[in-house]
């Protein structure tokens, strides 16, 4: 491979929330410190231990050269990078600059839309498992999330429910829904007859669109992210998108997000709410960032990305998998693994709470899936160098699951 992927790099006191909150307690959620003998392995927070693409760093390092960081305006190639990216890896067509639009995040791309588009004590709707960041979000305005659950199909695929959906859309009054695409913490690749048949619910019910396509980058060979946007005219005219470089790039810490809205009443709503506090502005590196990630040697990096967590994320569902009473999902996209653990705990007479300190205890800082609405599921970040992924899965078979 042209770029580095095996590399350890040490992110111990570099700002890297994965390692140094194990053994502290800051969100609630964090693995507990190993035991002595044993290092951590971060595989819960859903950021790389990987550098980023040479085309970022090369940009960055480009324009950090010149000393002035004044107050500026979008160069036009951030929205032309944006227009380019999108059109060559998703297929979009009829994307325009006016269409776009910058968001300090996910998170605030989420809460505007829900503040904007739903009043105090209305439901919102969203799947589950779900991304337990959306329901905090949604609960944390004052809004009451409601939830059709994915089931698994006899090969072990999550697939939506639409007469659920339905139905839960309309006990509840519903008209706004978060669609996580790709899927989290599920690793689901929607097809388009699957998004086809979601847009049809929602139309029905009258409902607005918030999707999530924040791993739309990261899908496997044999799936392809379909935008929610370019489904059908409907979909497109009440659907507002959210998309970041960050997954793709690891670049969460830099902060940089842009919705894709064309409706322009529902963009000038949103704009309007996000803009309001002043807060929601973009920092001059993360433009160049995404700049440097969207351009030919980030596509490059990201081609060659693609192939490693895809060997990672096999490696590790397989592994899973064939342990007695565990079923693991096999992600099309994302690099999150989620691991039924209902079975086997149960056949050893032990709780998750004790499987998950089983694992901490030996370094492999996984994390608790009931938090993503997985009564005894645990979720894995399988990005990391494989030589430390390898390790993991060794600790879990010699000391957990096998001990």
């Amino acid at each position: 491979m042209k770029y580095d992927f095996t590399s350890m790099i040490d992110r111990r006191g570099k700002d890297a929330n994965a390692v140094d909150n194990i053994g502290r307690r800051v969100w609630g959620y964090e693995p507990t410190a190993p035991r002595d003998g044993f290092d951590a392995i971060p595989m819960w927070v859903a950021d790389m231990n990987f550098a980023t693409a040479p085309a970022v760093t090369d940009a960055l390092r480009e324009r950090i050269a010149h000393p002035l960081f004044g107050y500026f305006v979008p160069r036009p190639e951030y929205a032309r990078s944006i227009i380019r990216w999108q059109e060559e890896r998703h297929r979009v067509t009829g994307l325009t600059e006016e269409a776009i639009g910058y968001e300090n995040g996910v998170h605030g791309f989420v809460t505007s839309c829900v503040e904007t588009l739903s009043r105090p004590g209305e439901a919102v709707f969203m799947h589950a498992p779900y991304y337990v960041g959306f329901c905090q979000d949604v609960e944390g305005l004052g809004r009451v999330p409601i939830r059709s659950e994915l089931v698994r199909d006899a090969a072990g695929v999550y697939r939506m429910d639409y007469e659920d959906m339905d139905a839960k859309l309309k006990a509840a009054n519903c008209h706004l829904a978060i669609l996580c695409s790709p899927h989290n913490p599920t690793g689901r690749v929607w097809e388009r007859w699957e998004l086809e048949k979601a847009m049809e619910v929602f139309e029905r019910n009258e409902v607005l669109v918030i999707s999530d396509e924040i791993w739309a980058d990261i899908t496997y060979p044999g799936h392809r992210h379909i935008p929610t946007q370019m489904v059908n005219e409907w979909a497109r005219q009440h659907t507002l998108a959210a998309y970041a470089p960050s997954k793709t790039f690891n670049l969460a810490g830099l902060i940089g997000s842009y919705h894709i809205i064309y409706n322009k009443y529902l963009r000038d709503r949103v704009v309007h709410c996000g803009s309001r506090t002043h807060y929601n502005e973009m920092n001059v590196l993360s433009m160049h960032a995404l700049i440097g990630a969207y351009s030919d040697g980030g596509a490059e990096w990201t081609g060659e990305l693609m192939q490693v967590l895809e060997q990672n994320c096999r490696f590790v569902s397989r592994f899973l998998n064939s342990v007695d009473g565990v079923s693991a999902t096999d992600p099309e996209g994302t690099y999150m693994i989620f691991a039924d653990c209902t079975r086997w705990c149960k056949a050893h007479g032990m709780t998750l709470d004790e499987l998950l300190r089983a694992g901490w205890d030996v370094g492999v800082g996984w994390q608790d899936g009931r938090f993503f609405g997985g009564p005894c599921h645990i979720r894995l970040n399988a990005a990391s160098p494989f030589s430390r992924i390898r390790e993991a899965m060794d600790r879990l078979d010699k000391y957990v699951f096998h001990a």
